[in-house]
C-alpha cells in the first residue's frame, strides 16, 4: 500500500482577530480609547489649573499618540504595553531558590 507524505503548513503572521491596520484591531482600539480618556481628563485638569490652552492641547495629543504607540502590536504579536506587563511580572517572580543539601547515596552506605 502506498503511503502519502503529509506535511503540516503553519502560516506565519496569522492573527486571531481582524485588524484595521497591521497590529491594531478592536482590542487595541478599546485600549487606545481608555488612554485617550485619561489624556483628555489630564488635559482638562491642566487647562483649568494653568489656563494654558496650547499646553492642554499638546498634552491631549501626546496622550493619544502615546496610547496608540503603546498598544500597537509588532510582527511578533507583542506591544510595548505587553512587554511592560511581562517585565513587571518577572520582577515580582521568585528569583532566589534555597536548596538544602541532602545525602542521596544513603542506600549505598547502608549496604556496606
Amino acid at each position: 500500500m502506498k503511503q502519502e507524505l503529509q506535511t503540516l503548513y503553519i502560516p506565519m503572521g496569522v492573527k486571531p482577530e481582524a485588524e484595521w491596520f497591521p497590529g491594531f484591531g478592536k482590542q487595541q482600539l478599546m485600549q487606545t480609547m481608555l488612554g485617550s480618556g485619561i489624556a483628555i481628563i489630564l488635559a482638562l485638569m491642566i487647562w483649568f489649573m494653568k489656563g494654558s490652552v496650547p499646553f492642554a492641547v499638546v498634552t491631549f495629543l501626546t496622550g493619544v499618540s502615546a496610547s496608540v504607540m503603546l498598544t500597537t502590536k509588532d510582527r511578533n504579536n507583542l506591544s510595548v504595553l505587553d512587554q511592560i506587563h511581562f517585565m513587571i511580572r518577572f520582577a515580582k517572580s521568585q528569583k532566589v531558590y534555597s536548596y538544602r543539601s541532602m545525602n542521596d547515596w544513603v542506600w549505598l552506605e547502608q549496604k556496606r
